[in-house]
């Protein structure tokens, strides 16, 4: 039977290998750390873990059905690919203004938290894994009582601080060996792969339309 140290360890553990998987919020959190620095990774995860936090009272009140429902999963694909793709558009966008010297930056100030919440809710494999093995963690929890839920949110979130976190910092230190040619791929790749990811899910959405 599970102790409260072990949900938390267990927790912590699953977060990480899911963090560790590349997509949106990995592209926006390199993105935003070339620009912000290393609290980029911290803020964004902020962000992720109130709507987390969030999603977890839902399920604890029966949201669980309707996160599993198929329409659901269109209507977040559709809107997550259009809130892609205008991301994107920004990061081609800023492209030739882009410069490893802060003061020749065009540094707009976007709201970190609400972009850690936006580029989460815009996956709908996000929601997928929580209306899976998150609900499932959450019965396993439940037996605990709130401590149980307490224990499994703070191990959750601690494995997704812990990785943006350290990608974060990485990427920011790692600005310093950057030329303005390689940091402007770099934004360039991370717009591209944002594009692809969007044009996936809009692709799957329409195939599910039409069986």
């Amino acid at each position: 039977m599970f102790s409260l140290f072990t949900i938390f360890i267990t927790s912590t553990i699953i977060a990480l290998s899911g963090a560790m998987m590349p997509g949106p919020l990995l592209t926006v959190t390199i993105s935003e750390s070339t620009q912000k620095g290393p609290m980029a990774g911290p803020l964004l995860i902020a962000g992720h873990a109130l709507l987390e936090l969030l999603l977890i009272v839902g399920l604890l009140f029966g949201l669980g059905p309707v996160l599993k429902h198929n329409l659901f999963f269109l209507i977040i694909a559709l809107a997550g690919g259009a809130i892609m793709f205008w991301m994107a558009w920004g990061m081609f966008r800023s492209i030739p203004k882009l410069s490893v010297d802060v003061e020749k930056t065009d540094k707009k100030s976007n709201n970190l938290l609400l972009t850690g919440a936006l580029m989460s809710l815009a996956n709908p494999y996000w929601i997928i894994w929580w209306a899976t093995i998150g609900i499932g963690y959450i019965v396993y929890a439940q037996a605990f009582g709130i401590w149980g839920i307490v224990f499994f949110f703070t191990g959750h979130i601690a494995g997704d601080f812990l990785w943006y976190t350290s990608i974060s910092v990485a990427v920011s230190k790692g600005k310093k060996l950057f030329t303005d040619k390689v940091y402007r791929i770099l934004i360039a790749v991370c717009g591209t792969f944002l594009v692809g990811f969007a044009l996936y899910l809009v692709i799957t959405a329409v195939i599910r339309l039409l069986q």
